[in-house]
């Protein structure tokens, strides 16, 4: 009785530590742009997994696997930092790929637990390109350094996003 007394109390007194010690939320970013290409010419592009060198932050892409699921590939960056990746689902018919980062340091990239999915579609005439990035801040622990906060994490996926797709654009638009 006496223990069980003594785990009641334990318990209630640790309660509000615990409850107050949640780690960092989930961000989300969701980045479209319109090009004005065909929807089969985009997905030429975005849609091959092995080949993501129409992104300006990127100086050479490595993998193997194709478009199969489970593919992989290596990201060599401009900075020269590394980012491997994982093909997680790939959908040429509704131009769909799905994927994730299996490694990066948050010096190059300050985020974790990184999966994306990029699709295209056809409006107007236009190929309508969505780039959608779910992730955690680079410190997934309580109290991050301002490099590794969620502030950090949003702004570099939004960087990613927003010069990528820009690229791609004018990649496609011939400018």
């Amino acid at each position: 009785m006496l223990k069980r007394l003594a785990l009641t109390i334990a318990l209630l007194v640790l309660a509000p530590a615990v409850a107050s010690a949640h780690g960092p939320s989930r961000q989300k970013v969701v980045t479209t742009i319109e090009i004005n290409a065909p929807l089969d010419k985009v997905w030429a592009v975005v849609g091959n997994f092995q080949d993501m060198s129409w992104h300006p932050a990127i100086k050479k892409t490595e993998g193997s696997g194709g478009n199969d699921v489970n593919a992989t590939r290596k990201l060599t960056l401009q900075s020269g930092g590394i980012i491997d990746e994982t093909l997680l689902k790939y959908n040429a018919e509704t131009k769909s790929l799905s994927y994730e980062i299996t490694k990066v340091d948050v010096k190059d990239f300050p985020v974790a637990n990184y999966s994306s999915t990029i699709s295209a579609h056809e409006e107007g005439g236009k190929t309508i390109v969505e780039w959608k990035g779910a992730f955690y801040r680079g410190y997934v622990n309580n109290d991050p350094p301002p490099e590794l906060n969620d502030e950090a994490a949003i702004k570099a996926v939004n960087n990613l996003h927003d010069t990528g797709l820009a690229a791609l654009k004018a990649k496609l638009e011939g400018g």
